[in-house]
């Protein structure tokens, strides 16, 4: 099985793979990539291979207005493809999305009933749309929760929040906000909220992130992210 690793062999859009490039190379790294080998040899992994990195190959590191925190993929076939609370178009939506869908609705005036799971459109427009674990067995939720990717995605995470400014960071849930003391919320905004899962019973509401994002870009200069997915796919 071999683990090594060079930046030729990273299938991830360039300025992240320079701004991450000392994570690439670290020891830590190849072990992941070893797990993650042992792991598609004994069960089905998601998402597909190619999609891994998909959030980092639709908003280029210079292109990142705003980031949405989740914790790892969805663990049914056909769910997960690289971002955070995202599903492909023609799959049900799920419930924590439904949640999310109906705060937008509530917070922008966006009659949200006709969009689909697949938030790409938002992606494309720089919102990063990252979970913490980017792999996870079919059917088992935070199975590769110990490979490694967490190092990785707090990487990114402070990579940002020191090479970047005017960032919006959405964490949402116990878990999310606990990545609060990698951000410098001096020169970003932070949006902690309740989690959009119907198992926060309605916390996640009233909590309005997409207007409260939309106003901190404008403020600093930055055009507004466009949430209606409407005629957008």
């Amino acid at each position: 099985m071999n683990t090594s690793i060079t930046l030729e062999n990273i299938k991830i859009e360039p300025s992240w793979k320079e701004a991450l490039k000392a994570e690439f190379l670290s020891p830590y790294f190849s072990e992941l990539k070893a797990k993650l080998l042992q792991a598609k040899a004994t069960h089905k992994v998601y998402p597909p291979s190619n999609l891994i990195f998909n959030a980092f190959n639709l908003t280029p590191f210079n292109a990142v207005k705003c980031v949405i925190l989740g914790q790892d993929p969805y663990i049914n076939e056909g769910e997960a493809m690289g971002l955070s609370f995202s599903v492909p178009k023609g799959v049900k939506i799920p419930p924590s999305l439904k949640n999310i869908f109906r705060e937008l609705s509530s917070d922008l005036g966006i009659e949200s009933s006709g969009f689909c799971g697949d938030l790409s459109p938002w992606a494309r427009q720089g919102v990063l749309l990252l979970n913490a674990t980017l792999s996870v067995n079919a059917g088992a939720s935070n199975s590769h929760s110990t490979f490694g990717w967490q190092v990785f995605t707090d990487a990114v995470i402070s990579t940002l929040s020191e090479q970047k400014e005017h960032l919006v960071f959405m964490l949402w849930g116990n878990f999310a906000k606990s990545k609060a003391s990698l951000i410098d919320s001096s020169k970003h905004l932070v949006l902690c909220a309740a989690h959009p899962s119907p198992l926060a019973r309605g916390a996640f509401f009233g909590s309005r992130p997409f207007s409260k994002c939309n106003a901190y870009l404008q403020n600093h200069g930055i055009s507004p992210i466009n949430w209606d997915l409407k005629g957008e796919l």
